[in-house]
């Protein structure tokens, strides 16, 4: 399967689908691109999807190094140029929007339009104590319960009702999904750091900001925050879905951004 070397010798995965403007659909925090499947194929009707696997996660190199959003961006950028794209749509979920911040910011002329889903510009006291737990129960209890609690924060309650089965699986492969407990406890202390509140202003990218208003883990004030600081930028709130509202509100979801990025 496709990977593509980086400087410092570490590969990503990546999957290329459909034909159209180039599309980077981003993960976030769990950094595995299969995230995007439910609304892969939609999109790829109209652009040229890519979806990576972020180091350190799924089939990429499990590199043990200090992560931080700057290289999570920056191992992007590297599959951008491979890919011999001049310019990219960016759609980052979560931990991917931080990393569309970056490079919206630090490499302008490579973002055409910016879709960040779920996101925020900086750590609050919220954020970091959700964060403070969920690195706890990996460090303190392992893998199942960190993925066990998580699927409560991340997911609305009427999805975990109607989706227990789907999570005991999930929950059962937990220790395959996170074989090295430190190289997520450190992709949490990247995304905590995150901060670029005060350089939203030189986003120049048209940007549309969505969430779903039961999100807990980005509140919606978060999304507010970011319409109110980058230029010109909107908003689009779903009634619900909580974080993970891009795969239970697919056919919404693509609606909502497929018409922004083909905007003339």
């Amino acid at each position: 399967m496709p990977h593509v070397r980086l400087k410092d010798g570490a590969e990503l995965y990546y999957e290329t689908h459909g034909s159209g403007p180039p599309l980077f659909l981003v993960p976030g925090l769990g950094g595995d691109g299969r995230f995007w499947e439910p609304n892969l194929a939609g999109l790829a009707r109209e652009f040229t999807v890519v979806v990576h696997d972020h180091r350190g996660t799924a089939r990429s190199t499990l590199s043990r190094i200090d992560y931080s959003v700057e290289q999570m961006a920056d191992d992007a950028l590297q599959l951008i140029d491979a890919l011999g794209f001049a310019k990219v749509h960016w759609c980052g979920h979560s931990t991917g929007g931080a990393m569309g911040q970056v490079l919206a910011i630090d490499h302008p002329d490579r973002i055409d339009r910016l879709v960040l889903s779920a996101t925020w510009a900086k750590t609050d006291a919220f954020f970091r104590r959700l964060f403070e737990v969920r690195a706890l129960m990996l460090k303190e209890l392992g893998p199942t319960a960190y993925v066990k609690s998580s699927a409560l924060a991340l997911n609305s309650p009427f999805w975990v009702r109607d989706h227990d089965a789907d999570l005991a699986v999930a929950e059962a492969r937990a220790d395959e999904t996170i074989p090295l407990p430190e190289i997520v406890l450190s992709r949490i202390a990247a995304i905590v750091a995150h901060d670029r509140r005060d350089r939203l202003q030189a986003v120049r990218a048209p940007t549309l900001a969505i969430c779903a208003r039961d999100d807990m883990v980005t509140p919606l004030y978060f999304t507010e925050e970011l319409v109110r600081l980058i230029p010109e930028a909107r908003a689009y709130v779903l009634p619900d879905g909580g974080h993970f509202f891009p795969n239970v509100h697919a056919a919404e979801f693509r609606r909502v951004i497929t018409a922004f990025l083909l905007e003339p």
